[in-house]
């Protein structure tokens, strides 16, 4: 790892640049954007890249500007890397990211040739995977749970490639002094000329952080009144004063902002004020600026927009003043995420609707199945051995338990296939190394109904409680326990084994914790319907 050292991406920035300082000795080259002259055939679809548009908000928020901002880092990259023959001709470009500057890149290097390799957490939605694949880039993915400094990172594997790859080049968005310059030359100067020359507000979510760098240099610069606003999602720990960052969230599903380090292009000088964002309101006012603005915007637009708001009131903005909010990503990255009723429901983002039509058992507790304690592997097990019992007992998956006691993932007969097919994991190796995160939980508490709508996209449900353990010197720690997993035969064999009567449900019948995957989730309600009229 001894180049991922000399290159790490929150290496203190040696950039000397200082707000309407003397920076006549700035090594970098400015090329500031000239205003823009239509023409009516362009050379290529690089000289799109933009002049993207600023729009009004009407319904959400007035006085409001939206700048939708795509791919010119990832090009002026390329280019300044050509200049100065770091690039030439057959080499190869590798790039960790969460997949929006991956696709610039990916863009630029279609239409000048290069190979390119991107390399992105597992999290990032498949649409970014589809769209960089049909540019023609090659797509490695990491574990979500992995830190920015650990080899399996998408920036430890990014350094690993590099190393073995003849004439391969990481641009390395998170060092790179052309990322925020992207902005300082051409967004900056878009957002002046459409607001004249009058900005009282700026907010963009930090990801890199060359986006808030650099418009905040120009517009400090242009505009020094202007406020700088940095939205940065909760598990992330960008945002100073550190104290905001203390959320106890490790994950969130929002992509394309926030990092468990501090890139070294951000310069956090320059914001006047952080917001944290949380995962719900930011999904939910996404689909809101889509359905109310018709703004087809992605997940990170959202947090930026429910910022900007509370921001606004925060500092009092009048009518007549400018906020340009940022939305740098297009809902076509998430049609199969958050734009999806039953994914936003799966994670609680979106509340069940009331229905006329409710079925009898949709408010009961999942509490009223009878459960019983599930079978379980611990994770020193062999993956041979795990198939052994899935095979005798006619399971699909099964709770992985660590040394302690504590529920640390299910073993999956999909997982084990998945990694067994491409050879990175054999039988003899143990279970730990295919136990997967992607899984729905409920608690006993929830209603039917919840379960119900989870089991209509997932084989099956797990339930998880904390458990608190005390020690001698009476310190407390706090370790997930399985209780139990249902899957879709479990919910509709309680259904169908009771009938409503005035004052409640009668007795259930007992359930295995474990099934396989009959295809009964499918269309839930309309088989359970027609099982209980079968018994009418």
């Amino acid at each position: 790892m001894e180049s991922f050292q000399k290159n790490r991406p929150d290496l203190e920035s040696r950039c000397t640049y200082i707000v309407n300082g003397d920076n006549a000795k700035c090594p970098h080259n400015l090329n500031i954007r000239q205003k823009s002259i239509k023409q009516k055939i362009y050379p290529n679809i690089l000289s799109l890249i933009g002049d993207t548009p600023l729009v009004r908000i009407n319904r959400i928020g007035k006085e409001a500007g939206i700048k939708c901002d795509l791919y010119r880092i990832g090009l002026r990259m390329v280019e300044e890397a050509e200049k100065d023959g770091t690039l030439k001709p057959g080499d190869t470009v590798i790039e960790p990211t969460s997949g929006n500057t991956g696709i610039g890149l990916a863009l630029a290097c279609a239409v000048k040739g290069y190979r390119c390799i991107i390399v992105m957490p597992e999290k990032m939605s498949k649409e970014k995977v589809d769209v960089l694949r049909a540019l023609g880039a090659e797509i490695i993915r990491t574990p979500n749970s992995a830190t920015f400094d650990s080899p399996e990172s998408h920036i430890g594997v990014a350094h690993m490639l590099k190393m073995k790859i003849p004439n391969s080049h990481i641009l390395d968005q998170y060092r790179n002094p052309y990322n925020p310059i992207a902005h300082y030359d051409t967004t900056a100067e878009e957002i002046l000329e459409a607001c004249n020359g009058k900005v009282d507000m700026i907010v963009a979510g930090a990801g890199t952080g060359g986006t808030l760098t650099g418009l905040s240099r120009k517009l400090k610069e242009k505009c020094p009144n202007c406020i700088v606003v940095g939205v940065d999602p909760d598990g992330s720990i960008l945002a100073v004063p550190e104290t905001l960052n203390k959320t106890g969230i490790s994950f969130y599903e929002v992509e394309g902002i926030g990092y468990d380090f501090v890139p070294t292009v951000l310069d956090r000088s320059l914001i006047d004020r952080w917001y944290k964002s949380g995962d719900k309101l930011s999904l939910k006012l996404s689909r809101k600026l889509i359905k109310e603005e018709g703004m087809l915007c992605g997940a990170s637009s959202g947090s930026a927009m429910s910022c900007a708001l509370q921001a606004c009131k925060d500092f009092g903005l009048k009518e007549g003043q400018n906020c340009v909010i940022i939305l740098p990503d297009s809902v076509r990255n998430y049609m199969t995420k958050f734009l999806s009723d039953e994914w936003m429901f799966d994670r609680d983002f979106l509340d069940l609707k009331d229905s006329s039509n409710a079925e009898w058992w949709n408010a009961l507790p999942v509490s009223r199945l009878k459960i019983r304690e599930p079978v379980t592997v611990s994770t020193d097990t062999s993956i041979k051995t795990v198939l052994d019992i899935m095979h005798e007992k006619g399971f699909d998956q099964v709770p992985a338990i660590g040394e302690d006691g504590s529920f640390k993932g299910m073993a999956t007969m999909v997982s084990i296939m998945a990694k067994m097919s491409c050879g990175s994991v054999h039988a003899q190796d143990l279970v730990v190394k295919v136990i997967t995160d992607k899984f729905r939980t409920v608690r006993l508490d929830d209603p039917l109904s919840k379960l119900s709508r989870i089991l209509e996209v997932h084989n099956y449900a797990v339930i998880k409680f904390a458990h608190e353990q005390y020690d001698e010197k009476l310190t407390s720690k706090t370790k997930p326990v399985v209780f139990g997993i249902i899957s879709s035969i479990d919910l509709l064999d309680f259904i169908i084994k009771n009938k409503p009567v005035e004052n409640g449900v009668g007795g259930g019948g007992a359930t295995n914790g474990h099934t396989k995957d009959n295809g009964i989730n499918e269309n839930m309600k309309s088989v359970i319907n027609k099982g209980t009229e079968a018994l009418s």
